[in-house]
């Protein structure tokens, strides 16, 4: 087992304050040291020109991946281009981004789930244009689930919608893993074609392939948790809950913000597991049998909920 007290890395958060009003603060992005605890708030962000309704809709930043010395973070309709003292340098648009989630790099190509288009696109890091996607939803027409590559710059490729609200994207051994709330499998595209990695619970986040099984954030259950790729569950571990006197905005029902809401999930070079929930909590595992080592709390904002979660590389 690996000690609780050396090795815990520095990750880099992302947050959705979930429930805001137009000119309140609706995200952010944060450096965590879970070493010693220090949260170094690095993004406040309140873009005013983005959809207020509902409980998260356009609020917020999302994933986040790097490249040589660029950070990427996804809002809902556009790419952020930062360098490592986060200052931004571009702003990257697409017509078929809409509410992305997760974003990662495989090579020099950064892949993202725009789920209001039932889609996952890939970005070419060398020219900063977007030169692939696949549509991957319901089949409106017929019913089931239908697939098929698309060109991101030209008009016609995908209709607007989220039907099975598709939100996880991972990079691993050439092959692109994709998942959503609505589906029960772990999706791999590899050379253009769609398989079956694995079966999963529905209303999960962060679906991946983990040591010949999946590891994912079992929303549903408020825990991470371990499955055979048969869909048969090994292990899982409750995210940390916080009584409710200690929860700041607790009056709002549960269906506009509530505490362990799991999502937000990362792996250390030593193996360490770290995962987010709400209000905005990042938790260390230890990877052989998910037993939680130590929790560090942003705020105690129920509203607040980790998103994007990487480890820092710099």
């Amino acid at each position: 087992m690996i000690e609780a007290s050396r090795d815990y890395p520095v990750v880099l958060t992302t947050s959705v304050i979930r429930s805001t009003h137009q000119g309140e603060s609706h995200g952010g992005a944060y450096l965590v040291d879970l070493s010693d605890g220090h949260v170094q708030q690095l993004i406040d962000w309140n873009e005013p020109g983005i959809d207020w309704g509902g409980r998260g809709i356009d609020r917020g930043l999302r994933g986040i991946a790097f490249y040589e010395d660029y950070v990427y973070l996804a809002a809902s309709e556009e790419l952020l281009v930062y360098d490592k003292e986060f200052k931004l340098l571009e702003r990257l648009r697409n017509g078929y981004m809409k509410h992305v989630h997760e974003i990662c790099r495989g090579g020099d190509s950064l892949y993202l789930s725009s789920t209001g288009f039932d889609s996952i696109l890939e970005l070419d890091l060398r020219s900063g244009e977007f030169v692939n996607a696949y549509f991957m939803g319901v089949d409106v027409t017929r019913g089931g689930l239908r697939f098929g590559p698309y060109d991101p710059r030209r008009p016609g490729g995908a209709r607007k919608g989220d039907t099975v609200h598709l939100n996880m994207v991972h990079y691993q051994d050439c092959g692109i893993y994709a998942s959503g709330l609505g589906l029960t499998c772990i999706a791999c595209i590899r050379d253009g074609q769609l398989s079956n990695y694995a079966s999963i619970p529905d209303r999960t986040h962060n679906s991946r392939p983990y040591r010949d099984r999946v590891l994912l954030n079992e929303t549903s259950g408020d825990r991470l948790s371990l499955y055979e790729r048969s869909g048969e569950f090994v292990m899982g571990t409750p995210v940390p809950r916080y009584p409710k006197s200690d929860l700041k905005m607790r009056q709002l029902p549960e269906d506009h913000a509530r505490q362990g809401f799991a999502r937000g999930l990362c792996i250390a070079d030593n193996g360490l597991i770290v995962g987010g929930s709400s209000p905005s909590t990042l938790s260390v595992y230890e990877p052989e049998n998910l037993e939680l080592l130590k929790s560090v709390n942003l705020t105690m904002d129920v509203r607040n909920a980790i998103h994007g979660l990487e480890i820092w590389p710099y």
